[in-house]
């Protein structure tokens, strides 16, 4: 077990699969992260040495990430509603917030929408 940032990981698994598992940290963010610790795309997490792993660990204590990150977001929607913005108020009624259609795609918007729409 390899201990990156607060979590266990299998020596077995990707470090791709291991980084884009924290919340904020997608596809494009992993790559530069690994480019910039030269890691290659099908490394292990066992594969890793001690430097690696504790300057990727400072990397990510440095971002914003998970709780900080989900707390931003929802601060960030809960303005928007609080100013009676036309996003802020689309938000709180669950509709599509971007410009989409409402008679075909406003059930995809209601199941991607989710994030605290009703508090």
């Amino acid at each position: 077990m390899v201990f990156i940032y607060g979590v266990n990981f299998l020596e077995s698994r990707l470090v791709t699969g291991a980084l884009t598992t924290f919340y904020g940290i997608g596809p494009s963010v992993c790559r530069t992260l690994m480019s910039k610790f030269h890691i290659h795309t099908t490394a292990r997490v066992g594969d890793l040495g001690d430097r690696q792993i504790n300057s990727l660990a400072e990397e990510l204590s440095t971002m914003t990430l998970e709780n900080d990150l989900r707390r931003q977001v929802v601060d960030n929607i809960k303005r928007l509603r609080d100013m009676g913005t036309y996003r802020g108020r689309r938000h709180a009624m669950g509709l599509p917030v971007r410009g989409q259609h409402t008679r075909t795609q406003i059930m995809t918007a209601r199941k991607l929408n989710k994030i605290d729409r009703r508090g």
